[in-house]
């Protein structure tokens, strides 16, 4: 079972959330084509933002990839909406991860780990991915990471 998404996200004690619904005039996700967009994922587990604050001020690289990591796991919800099912996931194209930083904070790219290494460990090579990894002045709600993909459908 180990091999399926399903038997991933059991392993390593996922359950995949209710999508979030969108806060302002905009939709989670669109499909074009072969392609779903995702809107920006906040840290949020129970309609709650899992941190705050500015990465090198408020919070450490540890806390700041957890909170990609949980932008990850909300970016599956929004596929999982979108699609029924995960299984439906050929690829993961691309993914931006936007992080909230203080003006002397450059380590972005390792923030943005904690979605990358959640993607693949759970859709195994269909997870691996091209990235970019941002620093912000602030983000919505004082989340301190929003990370948004590109997934390429079946």
């Amino acid at each position: 079972m180990s091999d399926t998404i399903d038997g991933r996200l059991e392993k390593l004690g996922i359950t995949i959330p209710q999508a979030a619904a969108p806060a302002a005039n905009y939709v989670p996700f669109m499909r074009s084509g072969n392609l779903l967009f995702t809107a920006g994922q906040l840290p949020l587990r129970e309609g709650k933002l899992i941190a705050t604050g500015l990465l090198g001020r408020d919070l450490d690289v540890a806390g700041g990839s957890e909170a990609a990591r949980q932008c990850a796991i909300n970016i599956l919800a929004q596929a999982k909406a979108a699609l029924g099912s995960l299984e439906a996931i050929k690829r993961v194209v691309k993914i931006t991860v936007f992080v909230a930083s203080a003006p002397d904070f450059v380590e972005q790219h390792l923030v943005a780990n904690g979605a990358s290494d959640l993607l693949v460990a759970v859709l195994g090579d269909a997870g691996t991915h091209a990235r970019s990894a941002v620093g912000m002045a602030s983000l919505p709600l004082n989340a301190p990471v929003e990370v948004e993909a590109i997934i390429e459908v079946g």
